[in-house]
This record gives C-alpha cells, structure tokens and sequence, in this order.
C-alpha cells in the first residue's frame, strides 16, 4: 500500500516511516511533486490535519495523511497550541519557539504541559482521525539533542529525561505522534 505523508518536515517523515509497517511505503509531498506550502489556517490542531489531508486529495487524488501536533502548556491558557511551529515568528525556529516558551513561563510554578497529534486520514474516498497525547512537565532549560521541536524542554509523565534525551525509538514507543500513528496503522491493518 502506498500512502502520501503530507509533511514536509524530514524529521516527522523519518519517525513515522520508522513506526510504519514494511507493507506500506510512505511517499513524501516532493515524490509526488507537491512543492507548494500547503496552507494550515485551521484554528485548531484537528482543522489543520483535516486541511492538510484534502488539499492533497483535492489536489493530487491520492490516498493520503497528514498530522498536526500542538504543544499545550496549562500555565500559558494551552498556548502555543495551534501555533506551535510559528509561536516565535513565521520563520518556524524551535530555538526561537522555545526560548519563547520558557520566557513566558519563567515565573510560573506549573509547569505542566501536553503534546498532543491528530492524524487525518483520506483513503478510498473516507475520511478518519486519529489522535494521541502525552502528558508532562516543561523544564527550565533544553536537556538532550535528539529529536526535534520542543522535545529538549518536555518531560513525559513517569520519566526523568526529556524527549530530546531518549533515542527516536525509545521516544516513538510512547510520544503522542507514536501513539496516533499506532492507532493509524491499527486501522490500515483491517483495511
């Protein structure tokens, strides 16, 4: 089976392609030559994976998913939320993203936060959504320079270590876009 990806980030294309089953072949945005920015004006993370997911079957007629991820922090009302790739400005910078987030928090006692994914899924004409979450704290500086976004600042619940510290296979087994995708590839599985 083949399925688009609609991402253009290397770093979620490579953790996703590692939690799929051999059976299905991820091909990217640029195999398909889909070399527009796709637009994510949605006001909420489900709107953008929904978004993303029609404008490449609207587009391209393929079977396809895309994600949107948002980091919500309880202190900060669930900001940056939606906004999360573009909390600092339109350039997408995590440095930039989490220096922000931790100014912003640097006189807050809680410190909890949540990751959360929604995957949307256009296939054989259909629409579904899958979505994940983890729970955790925001540290008070980056730790670790594995993964990618805000991984350096977050904790998950039940762990001394944050995101960027554990290995992609390690973070995969229990980060909120390893437990969307397990849930998608659950459902792929009976199709």
């Amino acid at each position: 089976m083949q399925l688009v990806f609609a991402s253009n980030n290397p770093n979620k294309v490579k953790e996703i392609q590692l939690l799929l089953p051999k059976t299905i072949t991820l091909q990217s945005l640029e195999a398909i030559g889909c070399n527009e920015e796709i637009p994510e004006t949605a006001q909420t993370i489900e709107g953008n994976a929904i978004q993303k997911a029609n404008y490449i079957t609207q587009n391209y007629n393929l079977n396809c998913f895309a994600d949107d991820t948002g980091l919500e922090v309880e202190a900060l009302n669930g900001e940056p939320g939606v906004y999360s790739a573009r909390y600092a400005g339109s350039q997408r910078d995590a440095n930039d993203n989490m220096d922000k987030l931790l100014v912003n928090l640097s006189d807050k006692t809680n410190r909890k936060a949540q990751f959360k994914t929604t995957i949307c899924l256009n296939i054989d004409g259909k629409q579904h959504l899958f979505e994940g979450s983890i729970k955790g704290t925001i540290t008070t500086e980056k730790k670790g320079n594995q993964g990618f976004g805000y991984d350096p600042i977050f904790i998950p619940h039940g762990y001394n270590r944050t995101f960027a510290e554990m290995t992609l296979e390690e973070k995969s087994k229990i980060s909120h876009r390893g437990l969307a995708i397990t849930q998608l590839v659950n459902f792929l599985k009976k199709q």
